[in-house]
């Protein structure tokens, strides 16, 4: 009798679907999109329509960056530099992370900058 080696469904890498529904969720909860938001009263500042939700007068207002964003290059730098391959990744406590990076050290709240 054979026992078959079970071979994991699981990619080996984070797919980049992810790491965009990621961003997307992170950008639609950001204070810095709720506070273009209520700048500008809920208004599109294009046709001046307010955001409505009400029964059969739904009208959705949306936040745009006036500069751009190359979603695909910032997905691409989070690959690069946070999920990179697990060869070039280690494993360490808290005390020898801390060791790694002095300069991110935890402040106490009575030394943080005013």
């Amino acid at each position: 009798m054979t026992v078959k080696k079970r071979v994991s469904r699981k990619k080996p890498h984070t797919p980049r679907s992810l790491v965009k529904t990621a961003l997307r969720r992170l950008w639609m909860r950001s204070r810095e999109r709720a506070a273009a938001l209520k700048r500008e009263h809920y208004t599109c500042e294009g046709c001046g329509r307010k955001q409505s939700k009400a029964k059969g007068r739904e009208f959705a207002i949306e936040v745009h960056h006036r500069h751009g964003i190359d979603w695909n290059q910032i997905i691409d730098l989070i690959i690069l530099r946070v999920l990179q391959d697990e060869s070039k990744l280690e494993v360490l406590c808290a005390e020898c992370h801390e060791k790694q990076h002095p300069e991110l050290t935890k402040r106490t709240s009575s030394s943080r900058p005013v």
